[in-house]
Parts: C-alpha cells; structure tokens; sequence
C-alpha cells in the first residue's frame, strides 16, 4: 500500500495527482464521499464504504440494486464483500463489517475506484469500474497471504436487487413481495423479476470461479431481524443456498479457499444488464436466454482481460482530458482545471440531476435548463455527444419557444412533473448551441429538422427553434418592459406567482396565478448576453433582416434595464406580482441578489458608465464572504407568500442567503470584464474544491468536486456543503476559469486569447485541442498587470490583435503571448 505523502492535506486523505485519484485515509468520512462509474448507458455510484447502486439508462425505470436513502446508519446498501478467518470477519471498504482494519485506502479515480485494506496480514486490493462500450461493472479482488503460514479463508460476495422500478420498489410491497424471481446457474446469479411478462431485460452477477454456495434470499442469508453488519450466514461461516421466492431477492457468492504463505489468489466478479429482443428471450427449452450474460462474463473472465479493460479506460479519459491542460504555479489550480473539474463536467453531463446521495434518482430526469448549461463544461471534449444532445433537448420546446423542464432520459421524451413555465428556460438553448457552433464551427446543425415537443409533424429547423426562444422573451414582457418571470426563473424557488398557503402543495407544480406583472431583471440580462450571440449568429449565416429586428428587441431590453433595473449601486433583482421591486434598497431582507449582477454586466450593461463596477463593488461588500458569495442578503426569516419557496428556507441555506454555487462563476466573469482579475480569481479559489480541502471537516462533502450548496455567513452552519457531484456549478466554474480567467475562449472564426488574471501571477503555459489542431499557448505576464494582450506570437511570428485562427486538423501550433 503507497505511502501517505507528506503534503497530505486533511486527516481525511490527500490528491495524488500522479494517478488523477483523490485517496481517502479513513473510512469515516464527514459525510459519504463517492464517485462514478461508466460512461455510456450503465453507471453505478460507489462510496467511500462500497455502498451504492448500479443503474441502465435511467436511475428510476432501470435500477439494477437496492440502495436506502436517508437511512441510518448512513449509506447502507451496496455491492458488498465479507472476508471471514475463523471467528474475525472484514470488509474491504470498512462497511459494511465494521471491523477495525489494520490499513484502509479508497482511491478514487477517473471512472474507478480501488480500495486497498488489510487485517491479520491478509490484504485486500478490491477495483470496481465499468468497461467501455459495456453494460456491466466488473470488480476485481485480490487477495494476498503476507505470512509465512497458510490462512484458511471464506469469501461471500452481497448485493440486493431492485426490482427495476425504484420508486415502486420502495411503496408497493403488497405487489413487490410476490414478484422477485432469481435463477442461479453455477456462478452467475440471474435475477429475472418480471421477466416472464413486460420485461426484455434482466440482471445477473456472476463470478469467474466454482463457488462453494450461495444465496438469494435476503431473509435467509442476513436473518430478518440483522443488519448487513453481521448476516447470519456469514457469522455460522457457511452459505444456505436459498433461493428467493419473493419477499427481497439478493445475490451473494460463497467461496471457501486456502491461501498459502506469501500467496495472492483473484476473482473477478460482473454485474451485468442485458436485454433480449422479444425472438429471442427464451431458450427452445423455454428457459431463459442467458448467451449474452455469458459472454459478458467470458469477456471478463480473467486478470489479463481485466488489466486490458483498465487500460482502455484510462486512455479514453486521457484523451479526454488532454482537449485543455495547463501547467500553472498553482498545483491546486493545475489539478482542478486538468483533472477534477473536467471529471466531474462529464458526470454531470451523464447524470444531469438526477442520481447522486442528495438526487435519488426518482424524481429528476433531465433538466432542460441544467442540460443545456452542463454543455459548456463538456463541448471540448465530447463535441458530437454533446450535439445529439442538443437536439434532444431542442426537441421538448413547444413552439412558442417555452419548454419541459424535464424529460426522462429512457424515452427522452418531456414531461411536467415538477412544473413547466419556467421563463428563464428556452434562452439557456441559445446559449449551449452557440457554444457548440464556436467550438467545432459546424453551422450545419442549424438545418438539423428538430421536431416541437417530439412530434414529428411539427418539425423545423434547429435555427428555428433557437428563434422560438428568442421570441418568448420578446412575446412575454410586463409592465416595465421586462420579461416576465413566470413560475420561476433560473432560481427555481423565487415563485412570485404562486402565493402558496397549501403545506401538501409543491411550489414547482401548484397552479400559478395569472402572471402578467411579475418581471425578472435577470431573465432580462440573459437575453441580451445570449441575445447578442444570436445576433452575431445571424450576421455569420447572412440572416441581416433577423440580425436587424433582434437588436432592436435587445436594444429595448438594455432601455428597460437602465430604466427599472438599477436601484442606484446594484440592478434589481425583479418585480413581485404587485409590481413591487425586489432586490432594493426599499426591501427590509433580500435586499441584493447575485444573478441580475452577474448576468447585467455579462450582458454589457453598465460597462461603459461605471455601474457595472458599483455593483460589483457592492456585491463585495454584502454578498461575499470566506466560503463564497452568497445568494441574496440579508436572508428571509419569515414566510413571505408572495416571493415563494426562497422564504421557506432558514436564513443561509440553499436560495436563501447559502452561498448557491452555480451563480458564484457569472461574477468571476463580471470581474473578468471590468478587468479585476484579482477579484475574479479570489472569488474561485474561495469554492474550488483543491482550494477549500483545508476546509474538509467543516465542507462535509467530497473535497474533489464542487457542490451546489455552502451554508452562507447568516446559517448556523458557514461553510457546510450540501448536494455534491450533479450540479450547474461544475461546468460554470470551468467555463469562467478557462475562458474568462486564463482566457482561452473559442469564438466562430478561432480563439481568442483575452486572460485576466492575479497580477501577481507571472504566467502559464495551456495546451489547447480546437477543431482538431493543437494549440500550445505560452503566456507571460512580466510587467504584472491582470488583462491586456500586448503582443502575440503564433509559430515564432508576430501576429496583430489577439485572434488566433483557425488550422488544419492535427497541425500543432505554438502560441506565445505577452501580457502588458
């Protein structure tokens, strides 16, 4: 087991940025730190414990295991190993044995993770990960005798099946207890719930071994009234070979082994997915159909193919990773740009909010607004998943621009389970298809026929969709000009037309009032900032007449702005149903909120007069503080109907005065813009996981990724995180820190390059993949200014202004740039 390093950062674990794993140290951590595997249809989550579950496709429809949220003790329910010497049994993850280890590590990586343990000098090296272009996680445990004498051993492998339905797994017992069906054939376990009718799917967990028993039923392998801590089976040190009639059906192996002095034994253990087409579910006998569980075990089946499988997995994350990589003075921020928050943009584009430990993977599908903003955070490296897409998603707008919220990942078909009318949504289209086009230049996709809400007789083109959007600002405006806010806008709890007194009622779903006054200042920034894109789109395919009326449209937008926007040193946040402004000196709490001064001066507004500068200056002052900036100041502490959920809140969590990390990032770029880069960086270095690892204890979750929430200065909690992994804020952060801060930002005809950052930083070095050339950026800040390109050079030639355009696909270029 390596060594712990002496940079170590926490009592918890430490970055080993050799390998891109985050290693933790104790299994006690603050609060479950997990990670994910697979990257094309079957995924699983894993602890730091080896809980977890497995799903295909869609975490609520497709869920492979069981797993128990909110549960106590915490994260029960995994893929589980117990390893039994005479009367001393272990686990690899700590959990869900419990017994004391003698060494402990849980290395997390880049679609893996490895747990190395040992007690009574027998070590365990357990790796879990999902194969590429493979509908299975595979797990390899070794097992080494590090005595001079022979050790008597058992091994039982656990699992618990889902019977597909997770929402419906957990309520309907009175059905679910006669249904479980499994079939145990040598070493692969089939569970096959279901399968007999609707279902032309099914599971199994096999092992590349004879085993000595097994079980399949949970009752009978942990004893009814036994946790997963000492199951019966396991304590009499042999396996009952039940098999499930019903009630909760399982998966465990038995192995009884020797191992001798020095001696490591392996086994390499699949849990698959496989779906049959309706010829062929049955065998002629009539049995079930099990040719490709087999053959996905054989693909398994040993070391060799296993190693073979890792390798594979870390050149695709290597090829990945390798579309922007900087080598900077700052180890932490080297190690967020080019490793952790690229990792986590990826998962959270597979995942979008549907299954973390904080998202249960049931009521949550696809977001549209969450889906088109996590593209900024992914285009550069998966440019034609992140085109298939967008076409998606375009495909659940209706056709006055206006949106599903959601769609379900299986059908990818929308649906209004938590509410539609979201006036914020059908901008956010315009936004990641603009960035999509500037990263790969394929204009094409603008005559991709895109259907209105999946119904193919109402297809038009992707461009048509995208002036759909355009158009529903523009066709919904209030009283001042602004557009109105509908149920919600990006702040999903700020509902000024819901007025709710119903405790059973949703805030998302409940009938709205008729919304004809209530108006977003932020909405309003967002459409000039994506309006202006759309213009410049227009221009570039020579659509002058469209080019010519959506100015116009922004241009009024930016006169309703300077008119009832601005409330004398910050912009307003909105006007309430009454007319009343929000986000003003006038208001006792809530008095300033971060979105309109993030997406305002994004959008230009006061960058000409001094405004933009006063506000952010104002923000400094009210809103920031040592874990971030917070949402809004000073938070509610009463219910106040006509605002909404964001009052329901107490003071300093989530939209009510918590610092909600996805809009952090719109005011790094607004300082970027006004060319304090000090500020800027400031500002990301108080969220940016590497950065806030000292804070491990007080943060709670992963210190390897960012979470949507940090308790705010007025919680009774600052600085504790909540709802880690699967959130907007990865692909924000990213998008700021890269385009804004270094400055490397892709436009239609080639980079620009335009960084701003600390004076003191005295340079770096990127390597840039774009539209297949390879850029090698070097840049130099000797006279210590934060933003100014002073003189650029482009393979050892000096080049006017700060464009670099576009090259051939695999030529390399070295760029050297001078700031002052």
């Amino acid at each position: 087991m390596p060594e712990k390093p002496p940079n170590k950062q926490t009592e918890f674990g430490y970055f080993d940025d050799e390998h891109k794993e985050y290693v933790i140290i104790d299994p006690k951590t603050p609060y479950p730190w997990i990670n994910y595997l697979g990257n094309d249809g079957f995924y699983s989550l894993i602890s730091n414990t080896t809980g977890g579950y497995t799903f295909y496709k869609d975490a609520k429809f497709r869920r492979l295991t069981r797993y128990r949220y909110n549960n106590v003790p915490v994260d029960s329910g995994g893929k589980y190993f117990y390893i039994r010497e005479g009367g001393c049994v272990w686990s690899p993850g700590w959990k869900p044995a419990q017994a004391p280890l003698d060494q402990y590590q849980c290395r997390h990586g880049l679609g893996y993770s490895r747990f190395l343990s040992s007690k009574r000098q027998v070590h365990c090296d357990l790796t879990c990960f999902v194969p590429l272009g493979t509908r299975a996680e595979v797990q390899r445990l070794r097992l080494s005798n590090r005595t001079e004498a022979p050790k008597k051993l058992q091994l039982y492998s656990l699992l618990e099946w889902c019977l597909w339905n997770a929402e419906d797994d957990m309520t309907n017992f009175q059905r679910n207890f006669s249904t479980g069906e499994v079939e145990v054939d040598g070493s692969h376990i089939y569970h096959k719930t279901e399968y007999r009718e609707r279902r032309d799917h099914y599971a199994f967990y096999s092992v590349n071994s004879e085993i000595q028993g097994f079980d399949t039923d949970r009752e009978a392998f942990l004893g009814l009234y036994n946790g997963f801590e000492a199951p019966e089976a396991v304590t009499r040190g042999r396996a009952g070979n039940s098999i499930a009639h019903g009630w909760s059906p399982i998966a465990s192996h038995f192995l009884e082994f020797e191992l001798g002095p020095g001696e490591t034994k392996e086994w390499i253990f699949v849990l698959g997915y496989v779906e049959n087409p309706a010829g062929e579910k049955w065998t002629a006998d009539g049995g079930l159909n099990k040719t490709r569980a087999l053959q996905m075990a054989a693909d398994f089946d040993s070391g060799e193919k296993v190693t073979r499988a890792l390798a594979a997995l870390a050149d695709y994350w290597q090829n990945l990773l390798d579309a922007y990589q900087i080598s900077g003075p700052d180890t932490r921020l080297n190690r967020m740009v080019n490793i952790w928050n690229q990792y986590q943009c990826m998962v959270t584009f597979n995942f979008s909010r549907s299954a973390s430990f904080f998202e249960s993977g049931i009521g949550r599908g696809m977001g549209f607004r969450d889906s088109n903003q996590d593209l900024l955070g992914v285009v550069h490296m998966i440019p034609e998943r992140a085109r298939e897409r967008i076409l998606d998603i375009a495909a659940t707008q209706f056709e006055d621009g206006s949106a599903y919220h959601q769609y379900q990942p299986l059908t990818k078909r929308g649906n209004a389970a938590i509410g539609k009318n979201f006036n914020d949504d059908p901008l956010w289209l315009i936004q990641s298809t603009l960035a999509y086009i500037k990263e790969t230049g394929d204009f094409d996709i603008l005559e991709e026929s895109v259907p209105f809400d999946n119904d193919p007789a109402k297809a038009n083109s992707l461009f048509a969709h995208l002036t759909a959007s355009f158009d529903h600002v523009v066709n919904n405006l209030g009283p001042h000009g602004l557009p109105l806010i509908g149920r919600a806008d990006w702040n999903d709890c700020l509902n000024l037309n819901c007025f709710s007194q119903d405790p059973n009622e949703s805030f998302q779903t409940t009938e709205n009032r008729a919304g004809e006054v209530a108006e977003s200042v932020m909405i309003a920034g967002m459409f000039i900032a994506f309006g202006r894109d759309y213009v410049a789109l227009c221009r570039h395919r020579g659509h002058t007449e469209e080019a010519e009326r959506a100015e116009r449209h922004l241009q009024a937008m930016a006169t309703a702005i300077d008119r009832h926007g601005w409330d004398g040193d910050w912009f307003l946040r909105a006007y309430d149903a009454a007319g009343k402004p929000i986000g003003s000196h006038a208001n006792r709490q809530g008095r300033i909120f971060i979105e309109p001064q993030g997406f305002c001066i994004m959008a230009g507004v006061g960058l000409d007069d001094g405004r933009a500068r006063t506000a952010l200056d104002s923000v400094n002052k009210l809103l920031a503080y040592e874990h971030g900036i917070v949402l809004n100041y000073p938070a509610y502490t009463q219910y106040h109907p006509e605002y909404g959920e964001i009052s329901t809140y107490p003071q300093g969590y989530k939209e009510n005065g918590g610092v909600f990390c996805h809009s952090n990032p719109w005011i790094m770029i607004a300082e970027t813009l006004v060319g304090n880069g000090d500020r800027a960086f400031d500002y990301y270095t108080r969220l940016a996981p590497a950065f806030r690892e000292k804070h491990a204890a007080l943060h709670k979750t992963e210190p390897y990724v960012y979470a949507q929430m940090i308790a705010g200065k007025e919680a009774a909690t600052p600085g504790q995180a909540k709802n880690s992994w699967l959130t907007g804020t990865a692909a924000w952060n990213y998008y700021a820190v890269t385009q804004f801060i270094l400055g490397v930002r892709p436009t239609f005809d080639g980079l620009l390059i335009d960084p701003c950052i600390p004076a003191a930083m005295k340079g770096f070095q990127i390597t840039r993949k774009f539209r297949g050339a390879t850029y090698e950026i070097s840049v130099a800040n000797p006279a210590g200014v934060s933003r100014g390109v002073q003189q650029m050079w482009v393979d050892g030639t000096a080049v006017a202004g700060n464009l670099l355009p576009v090259f051939a696909p695999r030529s390399y270029h070295r760029v050297e740039v001078l700031l002052g």
